[in-house]
């Protein structure tokens, strides 16, 4: 009888909604949310598009598809762009899976390409077309490493901010890259085009561009998921993404890997800035990665860590980004706007993954209550 008011008083202060991870959701039901979520951001996105611009919202999803599959060539560059997000992506997922949260892609990406063109404006003429390729290669790949190496060395054996560390390296990056293009262009364009760069390019198969960059980007996507699925050193960095101190109690060295983790993702990075300069554009400036290394994260994360799923979850990001050019051109609407619809759709498909990995449990009415 004592204990009844501090039952009484515990069950009116029960919360009228609590939340739990949902043990198993079935392959199909899963999709269907996300199917729902993508049309309940569509209509929203109509709506707005009505009450603000009085357009055809579906003349703007129309338009949407063109920019990104309008003609052959939209096609290769849509494509193109894919692969270059696809492959930031897959380099900053192992760091992910091991909870090393690397938000330096970015400036890996940069450093990468700062070797690649280094290396091309320094030795183009000197060394064979094939060498300077190779030569060129090796440097992105080294620098990349490095970038990754120096903040986990920190993080390994002084514990220190892995998110901020990496985020600094970026800023850092981007300062070399202007310090590069101060020393060496004097045409006051802020960038070094291929009339400087022009040795060491990728050579175009078929005829493609960028069929290269698609291949490559493509056997690296396939060995990831190999990688992080069934090799040693996949299981070792789920392990340490699970527990540290499980890792440590059965033996792995978890310095060790999360090291080797970060140079790998650093030397990944380093390719794709590689690929941007001797593959793509044949010059550099501060902004060639356009971002890609922070908009990977999103990518990444959509795809729950798996570098084949991320295959589609590059290609809606780099969809809708294309699209709301496309928008901004023929409809004369302000840029903001079509990145505004590109945001609320982005929104609803992250926002449903709530609802796949939690559920709600809402109290049940006391008869007191009813009454």
């Amino acid at each position: 009888m004592a204990n009844e008011p501090a039952v009484r008083h515990a069950k009116e202060r029960e919360p009228l909604v609590t939340i739990s991870r949902r043990k198993n959701m079935p392959f199909w039901t899963r999709m269907c949310i996300r199917v729902g979520a993508g049309l309940v951001a569509l209509i929203l996105c109509g709506v707005i598009t009505i009450l603000v611009t009085g357009d055809n919202p579906f003349s703007i999803y129309y338009t949407m598809f063109l920019g990104a599959f309008g003609t052959a060539d939209d096609i290769w560059f849509t494509f193109q762009n894919v692969v270059m997000l696809l492959g930031v992506a897959v380099a900053l997922t192992p760091a992910f899976r091991m909870k090393f949260w690397n938000t330096g892609g970015e400036g890996q990406v940069l450093i990468g390409a700062l070797a690649t063109a280094m290396c091309m404006l320094s030795l183009g003429g000197k060394l064979s077309e094939g060498s300077l390729i190779a030569v060129t290669l090796v440097a992105s790949l080294l620098s990349g490493a490095l970038w990754g190496f120096i903040p986990a060395l920190f993080k390994a054996q002084f514990k220190t901010n892995e998110t901020l560390f990496t985020l600094m390296m970026n800023y850092v990056a981007i300062y070399l890259i202007k310090f590069f293009i101060e020393l060496t262009d004097q045409s006051g364009s802020h960038t070094v085009g291929p009339s400087l760069l022009s040795h060491g390019w990728l050579p175009s198969l078929f005829g493609k561009p960028y069929l290269l960059n698609i291949l490559v980007i493509g056997v690296l996507t396939v060995f990831m998921y190999v990688y992080l699925n069934y090799s040693k050193h996949g299981y070792e960095i789920s392990v340490v993404g699970e527990s540290e101190n499980t890792a440590r109690y059965i033996g792995i060295n978890v310095k060790k890997v999360i090291i080797r983790t970060m140079i790998l993702s650093g030397a990944i990075c380093g390719l794709v800035g590689f690929l941007l300069v001797a593959g793509t554009s044949h010059s550099i400036d501060e902004n060639i990665a356009e971002g890609r290394g922070f908009t990977a994260i999103m990518v990444s994360w959509l795809a729950k860590f798996d570098p084949l799923v991320m295959v589609v979850t590059s290609l809606l990001i780099v969809f809708m980004q294309r699209g709301a050019d496309k928008i901004s051109t023929n409809f004369d609407i302000n840029s903001s706007f079509a990145d505004i619809l590109t945001g609320i759709i982005i929104f609803f498909i992250i926002g449903c993954e709530f609802f796949i990995n939690y559920e709600l449990h809402f109290r049940k009415k006391s008869a007191k209550e009813v009454q």
